[in-house]
């Protein structure tokens, strides 16, 4: 089985999670930031795991990445919206989590928005969208969100 985590950080937390995301799917998993990454409908593997912070309520944006940067983050130049903006057809199964701030916990998430762009692109969902908490809009990671994405992954198998 092949298997493939694309991720989006700014601060390292998503990266964190992504991180323990492969490490639940076990061997046979590449990780890869999303600035380099394949084309989607390039992808031959068996599950693709999406995953991204939540900005302004969804999915980043070049101006979401700005000020993530002017606070002293390292975005992408490409984030997941334009990953998949730029997406043709594909018949992945997929599965997408979101880094999201516990407080205050404001609505819309990134890995809603990300699964409803791959099931448009002809992507199946295998997992309802997942979210991870971090303190704060920097982070770090709440504890013990990274050992419940890997065991969230280990369930995706």
């Amino acid at each position: 089985m092949t298997y493939l985590v694309v991720y989006e950080s700014a601060f390292g937390n998503t990266r964190e999670v992504a991180e323990a995301v492969a490490a639940g799917l076990g061997d046979g998993t590449d990780l890869v930031d999303v600035g380099s990454a394949p084309p989607l409908e390039s992808l031959d593997v068996d599950l693709l795991v999406v995953g991204a912070p939540t900005h302004a309520f969804g999915m980043s944006r070049p101006q979401t990445r700005e000020d993530a940067a002017g606070r002293g983050g390292h975005p992408p130049t490409t984030g997941i919206r334009e990953w998949l903006d730029a997406a043709g057809s594909a018949t992945l199964k997929v599965a997408t989590f979101d880094t999201h701030t516990r407080k205050p916990n404001l609505p819309g998430t990134a890995s809603r928005a990300a699964a409803k762009r791959l099931r448009a692109l002809g992507c199946t969902m295998v997992a309802a969208p997942e979210k991870f908490w971090v303190h704060g809009d920097k982070g770090p990671l709440l504890d013990g969100e990274a050992d419940r994405a890997r065991t969230w992954a280990q369930g995706l198998l």
